[in-house]
C-alpha cells in the first residue's frame, strides 16, 4: 500500500484483539479511519454501522483529503453531520494531508503537497486553472473546519491521534509534527502511554491490534477497506472494494 514521503513503516504482525479495561465512558464512541476522499465508502459505512450521533460520538483520525476522487464532498458531508446532529459529537482530528493543505495555502511546501496526492483536493477546490489564480481561498466553512481541526483527543482509557505519540515524551510535551507523521518508533513500542492509542495514517490490510495501541488506516483509497471501530467494545465495522478479498 502507499504511504506518505515523510516516512515508512517495516512488515507487522497482527495480535489478536486482546480485552479492554472498558473504562467508564459517558458514550459510545465510534472511530473512522484515514478516508482520502473516499466518500461514497463513508457514506456506505455509516449507512451500515448506524451511530445514534444524537447521543454517541463520532471521531474521524484525519487525512479526510487527497488521493480519493471527493476530498472536497468529504468535507460537505461531515458537515452536513455537525448541522444534523449536536456538533460536539463529530470529533475531527487533524491528519497530515490536512497540515499539509493548510501549508499549501500559505505558498509553502507546495511541491510535497503534489507528491502526495494533494492535486485532486486543489482541482476540487479551485479547477484546473488553479495555478493561474492570484491566491487560493476556500469557502468559508472549509476554512473554519480546517482550522478548527485537533491534533489530539482523550477519553477515558484511550487516546486519539492521526499518527502516532513520541515514546518516552509526556502528553502534555507531544510535538505536533510527531502526532502527523510518526511511524516506525510509535508502532514498534511496547511502551504504556497511560491509554490504549487509536490511530491512522500508516496503511495495514488488516486493523493492527496490540495491547498498547490499535492502527484503523486499512487503506481503502488504495483498493482496500474503511474502517470504523466502535468503542469501548472494540468491534469493528468495514465496507470498500478490498472486503471481497479480506473474507
Amino acid at each position: 500500500m502507499g504511504e506518505d514521503c515523510k516516512g515508512a513503516c517495516g512488515p507487522l504482525t497482527i495480535l489478536p484483539l486482546i480485552p479492554s479495561l472498558k473504562e467508564t465512558m459517558d458514550a459510545e464512541i465510534y472511530v473512522v479511519g484515514d478516508i482520502h476522499g473516499c466518500l461514497d465508502d463513508l457514506e456506505r459505512l455509516l449507512d451500515e454501522v448506524q451511530p445514534d450521533l444524537s447521543r454517541h460520538k463520532l471521531l474521524f483520525v484525519g487525512d479526510y483529503i487527497d488521493r480519493g476522487p471527493q476530498s472536497k464532498g468529504v468535507v460537505d458531508y461531515i458537515l452536513r453531520l455537525r448541522k444534523l446532529y449536536p456538533p460536539e459529537n463529530i470529533i475531527c482530528l487533524k491528519g497530515n494531508h490536512e497540515a499539509m493543505l493548510l501549508d499549501f495555502l500559505q505558498g509553502r511546501e507546495i511541491e510535497m503537497f503534489l507528491f502526495n496526492g494533494g492535486l485532486g483536493t486543489i482541482e476540487d477546490y479551485w479547477g484546473t486553472g488553479w495555478e493561474k489564480l492570484g491566491e487560493w481561498v476556500l469557502p468559508p466553512e472549509h476554512e473554519k473546519f480546517y482550522q478548527e481541526l485537533k491534533s489530539l483527543y482523550e477519553a477515558p482509557g484511550y487516546i486519539f491521534v492521526h499518527g502516532g505519540l513520541m515514546p518516552g515524551v509526556p502528553l502534555g510535551e507531544q510535538q505536533e509534527e510527531d502526532l502527523l507523521w510518526i511511524r516506525g518508533e510509535f508502532i514498534t513500542s511496547a511502551e504504556d502511554f497511560g491509554g490504549k492509542v487509536i490511530f491512522g495514517h500508516t496503511p495495514f490490510s488488516r486493523p493492527l491490534v496490540m495491547p498498547n495501541k490499535i492502527g484503523i488506516d486499512t487503506g481503502c483509497v488504495y483498493g482496500n477497506f474503511l474502517t470504523c471501530l466502535k468503542l469501548p467494545e472494540e468491534e469493528f465495522f468495514f465496507t470498500g472494494q478490498g472486503l471481497s478479498a479480506a473474507r
